[in-house]
């Protein structure tokens, strides 16, 4: 007999296409660099198997190129994972992907603390530079 497998292809992918708000950005006024910091102590999102709620802190720090993120935006964009099936590590690379394509910075950090669960406690990182090619 065989057995099912507990987390399908479906769970594993699921909000990773998924289309989002938009992050809007405005001119950045310096050439010089600089990096900024973004912090969500509040992010939510739904575990695409269990349907239970995900908690946690996402930050993102990120040195602009030639444009910032705008805030008000930013927090729609964030909004909108609140009922979406997901798992923690695409919201971080997700998030990561679309302040790439929204913004081109320079370099950005995404980091993901959530709640623990059952006493385990994630954090997860990911990270870009400009001209540098990302794994996979």
């Amino acid at each position: 007999m065989k057995k099912n497998k507990a987390y399908t292809d479906e769970h594993a992918s699921a909000g990773v296409e998924t289309e989002l708000p938009a992050i809007e950005c405005w001119p950045s006024q310096y050439s010089e660099e600089y990096e900024i910091e973004i912090t969500n102590p509040e992010f939510t999102s739904v575990c695409p198997k269990t349907g239970l709620p995900d908690h946690g802190t996402l930050v993102l720090r990120y040195t602009p190129g030639e444009k910032c993120l705008e805030l008000k935006s930013l927090k729609m964009y964030w909004l909108a994972y609140r009922n979406l099936g997901i798992f923690q590590e695409n919201i971080v690379n997700k998030f990561l992907r679309d302040v790439v394509k929204y913004a081109d910075p320079i370099r950005a950090t995404v980091i993901g603390d959530f709640t623990p669960r059952g006493g385990i406690a994630t954090v997860i990182r990911a990270s870009y530079e400009r001209g540098k090619k990302r794994g996979r």
